[in-house]
């Protein structure tokens, strides 16, 4: 039998990519919504989720659709 070579899949963050695409850093985005820098960092990490309120503010601050945050985007190794 051949071996199946194990395939890694790694999330990729929304929020993180969209903040990259605009230029914008978690602390400017933290001072705009109101959120500690941190509280920022942990969602753009993937370690903590966004309530559907915080992910609605977050895309209006954004300008961008709240279906462009929730879309899953996954990369294969």
């Amino acid at each position: 039998m051949a071996k199946k070579k194990r395939q890694e899949i790694i999330e990729i963050n929304r929020i993180r990519v969209i903040l990259a695409e605009k230029n914008i850093s978690h602390k400017e985005l933290a001072g705009k919504i109101g959120l500690a820098p941190q509280s920022v960092s942990r969602i753009c990490n993937n370690r903590t989720q966004p309530s559907l309120k915080l992910l609605r503010e977050i895309a209006i601050t954004l300008d961008v659709d709240i279906s462009e945050l929730l879309v899953r985007t996954k990369k294969i190794n």
